[in-house]
């Protein structure tokens, strides 16, 4: 007689979403076992430690919600400081404020009202209005006009996408929210911060109770390990699931740079975006001041966008309609498996970490209360 499972739940992936699903199945006696083909828990929110600062080995990764309940949430496991998200973009030299407020109209025209700067506005936007915009480009220039988009949104997003604006879809700029205050926060939600002592004692708080495995490349066993558990939640790249069948789906990565300091303090701020097209990377990331850090020393991070490969990670969907209709073949299979696809790789979209966590509550809420 074939005996049962060991396991309830065989999560794939280390990350938000396969942190919290495992925290909540345990909570509510399910035995789990999270596996991750990395030699880390923590997927992307990984912090390593290097001379004392908590540097995001991928990529800045920044807190903020308006919703109060996952707030609370990830303060049960780790107080959040707070951190305040004030970007600066750097164009040939001169710094500008971000996003676009008074202060970075004062930093273009020298306008020091709302008035003044809507009136700047009004005059560089007008000869756009009758445009029915086709690409990015025509978007933003209808949008914000020639100045705004030359120093702050053209090269920047051409390095990002790795394609020339007017070869983009309006659609990724709908919006370009404009504030006529005085106003340098980035994010408008009332929560904002950084776990102090870095994201990875949010996930050693989530998995605290629940066994976990690294350096498990899922695929390399998939057999075994998945007769390991009554159900997979798989959270890895959907399309990797199911071998590619209906084709690659696409992904913008970036490729860090990190670099140690002998010096306190190198540009005054944590993120500092680099607009100008010659230049190969989109900002430096100065990760001590996540935290206000007051090391010896400092470490940096260039961020260099390219499209992802097999080496190179996947950060950013693109979700053209090419894309998104693989994507839609995709998950008209998943639909007929005995698998949960959880995460921003398996739904091939692109989640900012509350809404990764809100998800997985909503799936393990709807599935066990």
């Amino acid at each position: 007689m074939k005996s049962s499972p060991e396991y309830d739940y065989l999560i794939v992936g280390a990350g938000l979403y396969g942190a919290v699903f495992a925290h909540e199945a345990t909570k509510r006696n399910k035995k789990c076992l999270v596996i991750d083909k990395r030699d880390h828990l923590g997927g992307n929110t990984y912090c390593e430690d290097i001379n004392g600062i908590n540097v995001h080995k991928y990529g800045a990764h920044i807190f903020h919600t308006n919703d109060k309940t996952i707030w609370d949430y990830v303060n049960s496991f780790v107080p959040f400081n707070r951190y305040t998200n004030s970007p600066l973009a750097n164009f040939e030299g001169k710094l500008y404020n971000l996003p676009f407020n008074m202060n970075t109209f004062y930093q273009l025209w020298g306008t020091k009202t709302p008035e003044e700067a809507k009136a700047v506005l009004d005059q560089q936007t007008s000869k756009y209005q009758d445009i029915n915009p086709s690409n990015l480009e025509e978007q933003a220039l209808k949008l914000v006009g020639d100045d705004i988009y030359t120093k702050l949104i053209k090269g920047y997003t051409e390095k990002q996408w790795g394609r020339k604006t007017n070869e983009l879809p309006a659609f990724i700029i709908k919006r370009l929210p404009l504030r006529f205050t005085y106003d340098n926060n980035y994010f408008n939600d009332a929560y904002q911060g950084i776990p102090i002592g870095g994201y990875n004692k949010l996930t050693e708080g989530l998995l605290e109770n629940v066994e976990c495995r690294t350096n498990v490349d899922f695929f390399k066993e998939k057999e075994t390990l998945t007769s390991l558990a009554q159900q997979v939640v798989f959270t890895g790249k959907i399309d990797e699931y199911f071998d590619y069948c209906h084709g690659k789906l696409e992904y913008r990565s970036l490729d860090f740079k990190h670099e140690i300091l002998e010096t306190t303090n190198y540009q005054g701020n944590a993120v500092v975006n680099y607009t100008e097209a010659k230049i190969p990377y989109t900002r430096i990331i100065e990760h001590k001041h996540f935290e206000f850090g007051k090391q010896k020393t400092t470490v940096i991070t260039k961020e260099y966008p390219l499209e992802a490969s097999s080496e190179k990670e996947p950060y950013y969907p693109i979700n053209d309609s090419k894309n998104t209709a693989i994507f839609k073949a995709y998950q008209d299979m998943a639909k007929k498996e005995n698998t949960i696809f959880g995460g921003r790789l398996a739904e091939y979209k692109y989640y900012d970490m509350h809404q990764v966590i809100g998800a997985a509550l909503s799936k393990t809420k709807k599935m066990f209360d």
